[in-house]
């Protein structure tokens, strides 16, 4: 891992191999916690965060839905997130993990009444799925691990706890020789990935499903807006795992992620077995607007 200089935790930037907690940490035995995923680029007007209020709002969001009463507004941990990335004088892309948990205080499954701590760390990381992915595309595997279904936890939170099947379907696919996983929702239908947004091409026509069983994803709706833009026709629908097997194209969005193509699933080719046309059409706007190139959309960073 690339380490930092620093991390912030409740109020404090502290040397990266010193921010530790507690082993009786809430969080850590009942997996109470809200985190998020958000970049920032190096562009030609030096480091943007992308999206930085929406990831933040999100996060506070999250957390409301918890039960967790952040001790901080999202102005502040805004200013925390972009303090960090100045301390920490990156030269590359960067990735940012805040967290708020249930420190140490406090057993049992009751929560109300451990203290509600926050960190965030950042460190310079690269494609998430590998620089050659988001050319020539990745193997993906239907999981045999359902996305967790509405009846039983909470999905419209980035929640610790929600991770752990997402986990056992990343280990699963790897394990059986792919790079990715493709989790269906407790009906049979498409859900995402274990941490990605899924859409398919058909006929010229984008196709993602709606967030019924997904997380509502920023870069998702980044990328319908540029679709739209480009006057490429979107659908918010079911998609059974059989029709992907006979899309056009398909690929995978996250922040973490990015737009990373899709070139087989289960053994089936997508397409012609590369990089669609409308996925790298939207691939090159999407780093055109998260680079900075693109002005139109220049109100989505935060430069340090």
């Amino acid at each position: 891992m690339n380490e930092a200089k620093y991390i912030w935790m409740n109020g404090n930037f502290i040397p990266w191999n010193e921010a530790k907690v507690h082993i009786l940490t809430h969080t850590l035995h009942y997996g109470n916690g809200a985190f998020e995923g958000t970049r920032a680029y190096q562009t030609e007007e030096g480091l943007a965060i992308f999206r930085l209020q929406d990831h933040t709002k999100r996060l506070l969001n999250s957390a409301k839905i918890l039960k967790l009463d952040v001790p901080y507004t999202q102005e502040e941990l805004e200013d925390v997130q972009i303090e960090l990335l100045r301390k920490n004088e990156f030269k590359g892309n960067v990735y940012l993990r805040p967290l708020i948990y249930l420190g140490y205080g406090k057993m049992g499954l009751y929560h109300i009444g451990a203290p509600v701590e926050a960190a965030v760390a950042a460190w310079e990381w690269g494609a998430y799925l590998g620089e050659e992915g988001l050319e020539k595309g990745i193997r993906v595997k239907v999981s045999s691990i359902t996305r967790n279904s509405v009846k039983s936890t909470f999905g419209k939170a980035k929640a610790v706890a929600n991770y752990l099947n997402s986990q056992m379907a990343k280990f699963e696919a790897i394990e059986a020789g792919y790079e990715e996983a493709l989790m269906l929702d407790d009906e049979g239908f498409i859900a995402e990935g274990s941490g990605e947004c899924f859409f398919i091409v058909r006929d010229g026509i984008l196709i993602t499903p709606p967030n019924d069983n997904s997380l509502e994803s920023i870069t998702q709706a980044t990328v319908l807006e540029l679709a739209k833009e480009r006057d490429i026709e979107v659908q918010r629908r079911r998609i059974t795992r059989d029709e992907v097997y006979i899309a056009d194209e398909a690929f995978f969005t996250g922040t973490a992620a990015e737009i990373t193509p899709v070139r087989e699933v289960d053994g089936r080719v997508i397409g012609n077995g590369k990089r669609g046309d409308i996925t790298k059409e939207l691939q090159d706007v999407y780093f055109d607007v998260v680079y900075g190139r693109d002005k139109t959309y220049k109100h989505y960073l935060t430069y340090i």
